[in-house]
């Protein structure tokens, strides 16, 4: 009997093993692959559904995601300020949910009736993807080869070994150094000397980035305009966020922008170190959060915070298709209505500046903060308030020296 068997597929070394391995190990299987495109490069993509079928698959269904990755997961996160542990900026984990989904549509319009992918059972992805299988297709069965007993695979020369004995050609060789994650918003690198997280950066990981020191001597300067603190142009023109994201990844990767090295705390309970390059994410967010200082009042700005802290800690996590989640949501989208304007973002040597910042929805009054004139705002009216802000301390100071029954 035929079972029919969706695998998340990347063209990797593991996913390559994966597909002869299952049709070895599970009885009557049939591979479909599913690439997700969500902006990895042409570089990744070239040749992928004939490398699939070559080491066996049925069919290879390659799927253009990178409008909805944006649109749908990456935008909500940059709106509901979303940063894991301060400095992530989310670039694999938001990608998990809109693969996940993409396999699972696939899966269900060609019959299949299992899940497949090639996480390790030691990192984030396992969870995210099995997390979006159950929020999306829970009456299937998932196939995780990494946690199975029959699963012998551990390193990279057992795998070139397996392939080179079933004849099943690969691009991959023993002499790999990085572990890498690409898509539009980021790539990230583990593994090698990155490991230690006593030594440095290695120059040779770094991929979409200038070395900050070696970047142009003149600053660049970005012009952003959002619309309800979506992108909606870059550099007075118009285009979907998909394409200022890829168009400022070349911008600001030129000036070293958005490099980070993080030793972050993993939800299976392990610290890892990463390198992340995020050039056109970051220079996104700064100019976003410049706006947010613009338009947004003290008391909505710090709470959209708190909702960051929490958006941040679903994705990573893998909750994207949570009903927490979609709440969350649906405050930033409320938060972000006011948030039309236009930024202008410094890039130089490694950093993005926010150095001009324009909204039809300031809340920036310059005749109240002037120290010029007393028209608009009394300054002898600020005693008052500090008298009524400071009195918890005045009592307690009163009640200490025993002046306050």
């Amino acid at each position: 009997m035929t079972k029919r068997i969706a695998l998340a597929y990347s063209g990797g070394l593991d996913t390559s093993c994966i597909v002869p391995w299952l049709k070895e190990n599970i009885p009557g299987a049939e591979v479909i692959c599913v690439v997700g495109d969500v902006g990895q490069g042409a570089d990744e993509l070239a040749g992928v559904e004939k490398k699939a079928k070559d080491s066996g698959a049925a069919e290879c269904h390659v799927v253009d995601l990178r409008a909805e990755f944006v649109d749908e997961f990456v935008i909500p996160t940059i709106l509901a300020g979303a940063v894991y542990e301060g400095r992530y900026l989310l670039g694999t984990a938001i990608a998990r949910p809109v693969l996940a989904r993409g396999q699972v549509n696939v899966a269900k319009k060609t019959g299949c009736t299992a899940l497949a992918h090639g996480c390790t059972g030691k990192g984030n992805d396992q969870v995210r993807f099995e997390s979006a299988y159950a929020a999306l297709a829970p009456e299937m069965e998932i196939i995780a080869p990494w946690r199975m007993d029959a699963w012998k695979l551990s390193g990279r020369l057992a795998m070139l070994d397996y392939l080179k004995q079933r004849n099943i050609p690969t691009t991959a060789s023993a002499t790999k150094i990085y572990s890498r994650d690409r898509n539009l918003w980021h790539i990230s690198h583990e593994g090698g000397t990155i490991e230690d997280p006593w030594n440095a950066p290695p120059e040779d990981a770094w991929m979409l980035t200038t070395e900050p020191a070696k970047g142009p001597a003149t600053p660049e300067d970005v012009s952003i305009s959002f619309g309800k603190g979506r992108p909606v142009s870059l550099n007075g023109k118009a285009m979907p966020a998909w394409k200022i994201i890829e168009s400022l990844n070349g911008i600001g990767g030129a000036h070293g922008v958005g490099r980070v090295d993080l030793v972050e705390n993993r939800r299976v309970g392990m610290k890892s170190r990463g390198l992340y390059e995020t050039p056109g994410g970051t220079i996104l967010v700064e100019a976003l959060r410049a706006l947010e200082e613009l338009v947004l009042d003290r008391e909505t700005r710090h709470y959209r915070e708190h909702v960051g802290l929490t958006f941040a800690e679903l994705v990573y996590d893998g909750r994207w298709f949570t009903p927490l989640r979609d709440a969350l949501w649906a405050c930033a989208e409320r938060i972000a209505q006011p948030l039309d304007g236009e930024v202008v973002v410094r890039l130089f040597k490694g950093t993005a500046t926010a150095v001009k910042r324009r909204s039809p929805n300031s809340l920036y009054a310059e005749k109240m903060v002037s120290f010029e004139g007393e028209d608009v705002y009394s300054q002898k009216d600020a005693g008052g308030f500090i008298r009524l802000l400071s009195l918890p301390e005045r009592i307690r100071a009163l009640k200490q020296r025993g002046e306050a029954h």
